[in-house]
């Protein structure tokens, strides 16, 4: 039986990463140099909620290697670390609020897995901001621009640009999703934590 709930879980991770890549080509693209408002995160964060940290962090892994493989935009090894499979790993730090939205779905009680849905968007979309921040800091840092000191201040806002409504939709969506469809939560999966 755990070897049959393994192999779904692998089957899971490799279809939802492929989806992430789809939903990251529909997309609202704000800057030449990169950056776009997507609902790419929703299947890692869905992964999180499903199946765990274990589950979010293994997806976003994947779905950022395979980023980097379709076309990434890398001036910079450390630029390209970060905002590629550092950026897409810690949104699966989001499972950390799996067992909150579990213990909500079994009580029946939809606010409060709205809340913690939010919650855990909220920490996987912030950790990803936070990669890419540093990253841009690398990456306008490498290029021709001469931003000075401000190079800080102006990856801050530019990576808010797209994050923040990133962050939002994401959010949305996810809590519509589980809302809707509780039954797409692993309780029992859910109670180990992760895949061991």
């Amino acid at each position: 039986m755990q070897q049959r709930s393994r192999l779904q879980f692998l089957i899971e991770v490799a279809i939802f990463s492929a989806i992430g890549i789809v939903l990251d080509q529909i997309s609202i693209k704000l800057w030449f140099q990169g950056g776009s408002i997507s609902l790419t995160m929703v299947p890692i964060i869905l992964m999180a909620f499903r199946w765990g940290l274990g589950g979010g962090l293994l997806t976003g892994l994947i779905l950022g290697v395979l980023q980097m493989f379709a076309g990434a935009y890398i001036i910079h090894p450390v630029q390209g670390f970060l905002d590629y499979p550092a950026a897409y790993t810690v949104i699966g730090f989001a499972g950390l609020f799996a067992p909150l939205v579990a213990a909500a779905a079994k009580k029946g009680n939809k606010t409060a897995m709205i809340w913690a849905i939010s919650a855990g968007t909220v920490l996987g979309g912030i950790l990803r901001y936070v990669c890419h921040v540093l990253s841009g800091v690398v990456f306008f840092g490498a290029t021709a621009l001469d931003l000075g000191e401000n190079v800080w201040w102006y990856s801050i806002v530019y990576n808010a640009g797209y994050m923040i409504p990133s962050i939002i939709l994401t959010a949305a969506v996810n809590a519509l999703i589980f809302t809707a469809a509780p039954r797409l939560l692993k309780l029992k999966q859910l109670k180990l934590q992760s895949v061991r």
